[in-house]
């Protein structure tokens, strides 16, 4: 496998970024959800470097209190976006209270864990309507690979940077940009379960972008286990399946 040109690809990204918007929203704003990971901040500093820090917006999203906002307002500070905080820990116990008492009973752990990120997603799209914007999606291709997002939450928006990229690409991309190393290579969390993204998938990120980019995983545990949830996910990124008359 050639080794991974991290300059080379994040050109390509920039131009691919300047190519869509001219394309599907000239002198339009990227609008993008800022949780204080790696991928949020490549998709920020790759969007500044291609339309420039005034047609970027971040949005940090705190369900209540988030303890690691300082991350999301740092990653904001060093590129001079504009931003909005939305908080959206009151939607989110009012939504859940009245689902509750309509099913009549406790809504499973999922439903807790998705609504959030699926809240978020409608407050970045009435950012976005309401500042003539482009939502981003920061989805990277080994979550999509095995199907770690939100179906209509982290899973949306309107183009997707990284959505050819393995974490460990998105990584070195990051450092191409000059973004702070320690937002770069924070551990994966989706912050909402308390748990990292590698404890919840059951094997690592270099093992899966391995097995991505060269076929090659050691383990047939592991093996078996990545190509069930590729196969079960599938589903996430395909459109919705329409009746043809």
């Amino acid at each position: 496998m050639e080794k991974f040109n991290a300059k080379e690809v994040k050109n390509r990204v920039v131009k691919w970024i300047q190519d869509w918007f001219e394309e599907n929203g000239k002198g339009c704003n990227a609008v993008i959800g800022i949780s204080g990971g790696k991928d949020s901040s490549v998709v920020a500093g790759l969007c500044v470097e291609a339309l420039g820090k005034d047609h970027v917006i971040g949005v940090t999203m705190p369900n209540g209190v988030q303890p690691d906002i300082a991350d999301s307002i740092k990653l904001i500070n060093h590129l001079g976006i504009k931003s909005y905080d939305i908080n959206i820990g009151e939607s989110f116990n009012a939504l859940m209270a009245e689902v509750e008492a309509k099913l009549g009973h406790e809504a499973s752990a999922q439903t807790r864990i998705n609504m959030a990120p699926r809240l978020r997603m409608t407050a970045l799209y009435a950012v976005s309507q309401s500042n003539n914007g482009r939502v981003a999606n920061t989805c990277n291709l080994s979550e999509d690979w095995v199907g770690y997002s939100t179906r209509y939450g982290d899973a949306a928006g309107d183009f997707s940077p990284l959505g050819g990229l393995t974490v460990q690409e998105v990584v070195a991309i990051g450092k191409e940009l000059g973004l702070p190393v320690d937002l770069v290579e924070k551990t994966p969390s989706d912050g909402l379960c308390g748990k990292t993204d590698e404890d919840n998938l059951g094997f690592t990120y270099a093992v899966l972008d391995r097995y991505i980019r060269t076929g090659i995983c050691e383990d047939p545990d592991t093996k078996a286990l990545i190509d069930r949830k590729h196969v079960l996910n599938l589903f996430k990124l395909k459109p919705i399946p329409h009746f043809e008359p």
